[in-house]
């Protein structure tokens, strides 16, 4: 990061992100989360019933993808700001993500065995699963996490980023929809095939279309330095007291990306054994478009009240719907407090999100990415599983199936959340107050 103030600080207003803007946003940003559904909730179900029932080979996938992500979003990130460009990066990148989905469904115990008979087939099978993953998952992250959020960060100024960002919030939770509605009844079918055919054609589609709507903001320039400094520029305590503004945001972000995962992967489960509704899949749906919906209208909000300002109320909804959770046990109150829960946390992440871009500096978008890999995902996916899976633990509530007593998620991970959401109050209240006071460079341009 540079040191000089201006560098750290937004343009104030009068930029217009354009209609072009918007449709690259939806098509490229919506298509990278269908992929990115398939990797984090479907992979895991079509190694479960094609390969292994060994958690453990979930848990080494998961871990090891999670480093690969990591480190492409950290090299993309900073080899895009080298060059000035992130286009080329998106649309190289979406093709490729697409052919490695594609890739999964040629992966099975039989032709592993035929192509290693020297080998345990189901091992050999695992090895190329997860070698796979680190693939797609290195190859996405840096088309997406890395370009893609950087290329917004460049077309975006402070007037208009939390409409964007309450927007681009939504969009994981629209590709669950379309994913649920459209595309499960071929793994239903056992169709795995097709099913990642079809995912990783519309990738492939949407990257070569890519070329044709998207354009590199004006503003971007090549940074200067080697990619290697741009890499190693971000985690440097130089770099820290020159952007301290900038950490304090990713460090709220850890907080409040950390609760979600306190409850998130284990929300199915607990609608499916602990409460025991049936209609799970129509309590997501209800909850997954009205929770969309107030993030939208949300956005608009942010802007006008400021994006510091609005973290603090966007947890405090966050808090209210999860203990409303905890307390809720039949499917019209899940679908009450499960939409008051989910967009108090998108519009907790819209918020922050927008608030870091506010403070990237200038020529640094792509390595900040990196940034928020560690912060926003790294960080959270390995803590707060593992909160939310000792409070489990510790509850030990059981449910007998066909005579096998197991154990289910207990209510009691929605307050633990909460409670981790407290650690992010008081780094709040002093991001806002000292964002407040900070200077702000002005100027107008406006994109396509």
């Amino acid at each position: 990061m540079t040191a000089t103030t201006s560098a750290a600080t937004p343009r104030a207003t009068g930029e217009r992100f354009g209609a072009r803007n918007w449709i690259t946003l939806v098509i490229l940003g919506l298509t990278g989360q269908l992929a990115w559904t398939v990797e984090n909730m479907y992979l895991n179900v079509f190694v479960y019933d094609t390969i292994t029932d060994d958690p453990a080979v979930i848990a080494w996938m998961v871990a090891a993808s999670a480093a690969a992500a990591t480190i492409a979003t950290i090299l993309v990130g900073a080899w895009s700001d080298r060059l000035g460009r992130r286009r080329v990066f998106v649309a190289v990148g979406y093709v490729l993500w697409g052919a490695s989905t594609i890739a999964f469904g040629l992966v099975s115990p039989e032709r592993a065995g035929e192509l290693l008979p020297w080998w345990s087939a189901t091992a050999a099978a695992v090895a190329a699963i997860i070698a796979l993953d680190c693939v797609m998952s290195f190859i996405g992250s840096g088309a997406n996490d890395a370009a893609f959020n950087a290329w917004i960060t460049d077309s975006t100024v402070a007037s208009n980023r939390g409409r964007v960002d309450s927007v681009f919030a939504i969009l994981p939770l629209i590709a669950m929809l379309v994913v649920f509605g459209a595309l499960d009844g071929f793994t239903r079918a056992g169709q795995w095939g097709v099913f990642f055919a079809v995912v990783g054609g519309a990738v492939i589609v949407v990257g070569l279309l890519s070329l044709v709507l998207m354009r590199d903001a004006p503003s971007t320039a090549p940074a200067e330095g080697s990619v290697l400094a741009g890499i190693l520029e971000g985690f440097r305590p130089s770099s820290v007291r020159a952007a301290p503004l900038l950490y304090l945001a990713l460090c709220v972000w850890a907080v409040i990306g950390t609760a979600s995962q306190v409850f998130l992967p284990f929300l199915i489960i607990y609608l499916q054994r602990t409460l025991r509704i049936e209609g799970y899949a129509l309590v997501l749906g209800v909850v997954l478009l009205a929770a969309s919906a107030a993030s939208v209208l949300g956005g608009r909000v942010i802007d006008r009240i400021g994006k510091t300002r609005a973290i603090l109320p966007a947890v405090a909804l966050f808090v209210v719907g999860l203990l409303a959770m905890a307390a809720v046990r039949d499917m019209a109150g899940v679908m009450v407090a499960g939409t008051v829960m989910m967009a108090g946390f998108m519009l907790s992440v819209a918020s922050i999100a927008a608030t870091t871009r506010d403070l990237t500096p200038s020529h640094r978008a792509g390595s900040v990415q990196g940034l928020r890999m560690v912060f926003a995902i790294l960080v959270p996916m390995v803590v707060g599983p593992a909160i939310g899976a000792a409070v489990i633990s510790g509850a030990g509530e059981t449910y007998e199936d066909l005579g096998v007593v197991k154990q289910v998620p207990t209510a009691w991970i929605f307050p633990a959340a909460a409670v981790v959401l407290l650690v992010a109050v008081p780094l709040v209240v002093v991001l806002a107050r000292r964002f407040a006071a900070r200077p702000v460079e002005t100027d107008h341009v406006e994109h396509a």
